[in-house]
């Protein structure tokens, strides 16, 4: 009979990359497949505010889907924490159910090593929220409004259709008896209340559209306008050769103001005294801190689904109450962010709440989970490496 030696016994820490692969594998593809899942059915949701936009302005399929497509990496951002946790806290429900779990504690792991794929895919949520808040989300909202302003004060001129009242605007309807090949239109009618106090009717035999300084425009010829006078009640009417109509809206110099979603965090942290109001800094400043602070969020969720998980006897039958107060933490989180977010907006000295909201529950959560095993390891001497010891091999003829 011999026994194995110490030294050829295969150590815990030879077989954690293994495991971890093993583990991140499972969480990084339910990751994936989870918030794509659920961003895909935010995305239909919220598209359906466009389409009556896409309808009256009669807007391809092709321009909806590039439009609304727009907002997904938004969508990406707000519940990327979530599913860390859904996900962190699936899998390893999942592995201890499987008593996956109980044979890598029976190996000698420690709740470390154990809980390090979770940590990983806490880490990547994390970077990946703070690429995404910091550059892709504005860019990509930036881009939407750009898109919805042309649609809405642009585009829609060109779509003008055959014997169809178009509203090209909110105060403005054009109507076209017919469209030659090269654009030359015919029976023109054109019904402007851009100004209320002196509505006009215009009529042109024919009109050909132009761009000038990039808005819409209609070249008018042989025609007519007709307009009431108010005061008198006349009808006044001005024949013209040659006349041309800007088919914007008429507000202003169509100058469009960006929100904050669609500014950088320079923009945020040190705003034009031009563009924004003193009482509206704030408002702008919350923004920038939520870009930095909303990331750690996902930590601190991945912790709090490994606590519920990790923390604790082992249940054969399982045990729902963990599971459950962790569901009722991360909601309490996501209630205390919002209220936080809203104070610190009217008070910007409460901006530092916002990074204790964020971060804090992770670091309690990890000193739950850890902090045992550290005091483990001092009792036990410099000579502790954090995994306990294999159980004994049967002796082999």
């Amino acid at each position: 009979m011999s026994i194995v030696p110490p030294q050829d016994r295969p150590s815990p820490r030879s077989r954690l990359p293994m495991l971890d692969r093993y583990v991140l594998r499972q969480l990084l593809a339910a990751l994936v497949a989870t918030t794509g899942g659920l961003a895909a059915l935010i995305w239909l949701t919220q598209s359906l505010h466009f389409v009556s936009l896409v309808v009256e302005r009669g807007l391809s399929l092709r321009v909806f889907v590039e439009l609304t497509s727009m907002l997904v990496p938004s969508f990406v951002a707000v519940i990327l924490p979530i599913t860390t946790f859904v996900v962190v806290q699936f899998v390893y429900q999942r592995l201890a159910g499987d008593r996956e779990l109980t044979v890598m504690r029976a190996a000698g792991l420690s709740p470390f090593f154990i809980a390090r794929p979770g940590l990983l895919c806490a880490g990547l949520s994390v970077a990946s929220c703070m690429v995404l808040n910091l550059w892709i989300v504005p860019m990509s909202f930036h881009a939407f409004k750009q898109y919805e302003f042309q649609i809405r004060n642009r585009m829609a001129a060109f779509l003008l259709q055959e014997g169809v009242f178009t509203p090209v605007s909110d105060t403005m309807t054009v109507y076209v008896r017919s469209r030659d090949h090269d654009g030359t239109l015919h029976g023109i009618l054109v019904e402007d209340d851009r100004q209320p106090d002196n509505p006009s009717t215009i009529l042109a035999e024919r009109g050909v559209m132009l761009v000038v300084g990039e808005q819409p425009r209609v070249v008018l010829f042989d025609g007519s306008r007709q307009e009431i006078d108010r005061r008198t009640g006349r009808l006044n009417v001005l024949t013209f050769d040659r006349n041309t109509i800007d088919l914007t809206s008429g507000h202003g110099d169509q100058a469009r103001y960006r929100d904050a979603a669609e500014m950088s965090l320079r923009e945020l942290l040190h705003p034009d005294p031009r563009v924004v109001a003193p009482r509206d800094r704030g408002k702008f400043a919350v923004e920038a801190w939520r870009r930095l602070t909303a990331p750690f969020t996902a930590f601190s969720f991945a912790m709090i689904g490994l606590v519920s998980v990790l923390r604790g006897a082992f249940s054969r039958h399982g045990n729902i109450i963990r599971p459950a107060v962790a569901i009722m933490s991360v909601v309490g989180l996501l209630a205390l962010s919002l209220l936080v977010q809203n104070l610190a907006g009217r008070n910007i000295a409460l901006v530092p709440l916002m990074w204790i909201e964020a971060i804090l529950p992770g670091l309690i959560c990890a000193a739950l989970l850890f902090v045992p095993e550290l005091r483990q390891r001092g009792a036990s001497g410099p000579d502790a490496r954090g995994a306990g010891p294999l159980p004994a091999e049967p002796a082999r003829p």
